[in-house]
C-alpha cells in the first residue's frame, strides 16, 4: 500500500511505496531528502539517549571551566552562566541560554528515552507520540553546537587575561553533542513512527 509525501523543500507530492530499510530518498524535482529511514535497532537508539542524559547530568553538576586571576579562583557551570547574566541584568540573553543550553536538550533525551521505553515494552499509549508532537518544532532550538563554539571563542580571549581550567562539564557537554547527534541520526521521524506503528499492531 503505497502513500503520499511532500518534498518539504519544493512542495512536490511522491507517491510512496512500501520501501525495505535503510533508505534515504530524495524529491524527484529538487534532489532535498524526504525521508530516511536508519539501520539503528531501538535497543541502540536507548542505549544512545541513557549515555546522552548521562553526560547531561555530568555537565550540569561539575563546573565548565575555572578562572584564576590574581590568585583566586572562580568556578562556573552551566545553569550558573546563565544566573550570571540574569542578574548582569541580561534577562533575555540568560533565559535564551538557559532554553536552548538546557530545557530543550533535557526534553528532547526525556521524550525520547520516555517514547523508546513504551515501544520497547510494547504499550505505547497516546501521551508519548503527544509528545513527541510537540517536541518536533523544539528540535531546532537545541542549539548546543553553537554554544560549544560560542564558549570557546569566548575562552580563546579570556586566556590572555586569566588563566583558564577546562572543566570535566565541558568535556562531558562536548560528548553530549556528540552522543545527541548519533541519537537523532539513529532515530530520524521516520523510524520513530515506523517502530510506533509496529508497536500498535
Amino acid at each position: 500500500m503505497s502513500s503520499l509525501i511532500l518534498c518539504h523543500a519544493c512542495d512536490l507530492v511522491h507517491r510512496l511505496d512500501p520501501v525495505p530499510k535503510p533508505t534515504r530518498i530524495r524529491c524527484a524535482r529538487c534532489g532535498a531528502e524526504i525521508y530516511r529511514t536508519s539501520e539503528a535497532s531501538v535497543d541502540a537508539a536507548m542505549a544512545w539517549a541513557l549515555s546522552a542524559l548521562t553526560l547531561f547530568i555530568v555537565a550540569n553538576a561539575y563546573p565548565l571551566v575555572a578562572l584564576k586571576v590574581s590568585g583566586s579562583t572562580r568556578l562556573t557551570t552551566l545553569i550558573g552562566a546563565s544566573f550570571g547574566l540574569y542578574q548582569a541584568g541580561y534577562t533575555s540573553i540568560a533565559g535564551l541560554v538557559l532554553f536552548t543550553t538546557v530545557v530543550v536538550p533535557l526534553a528532547q533525551v526525556g521524550v525520547f528515552l520516555w517514547l523508546l521505553a513504551e515501544i520497547k515494552l510494547g504499550r505505547l499509549r497516546a501521551r508519548p507520540v503527544g509528545a513527541f508532537r510537540l517536541l518536533a518544532p523544539l528540535r531546532p532550538w537545541g542549539m548546543v553546537e553553537v554554544f560549544l563554539l560560542g564558549a570557546l571563542v569566548a575562552l580563546t580571549k579570556l586566556a590572555a587575561m586569566a588563566t583558564i581550567v577546562p572543566g570535566i562539564a565541558l568535556a562531558a557537554y562536548f560528548l553530549f553533542m556528540l552522543t545527541l547527534s548519533s541519537l537523532a541520526s539513529a532515530t530520524p521521524s521516520e523510524q520513530l513512527w515506523q517502530w510506533i506503528a509496529r508497536t500498535r499492531s
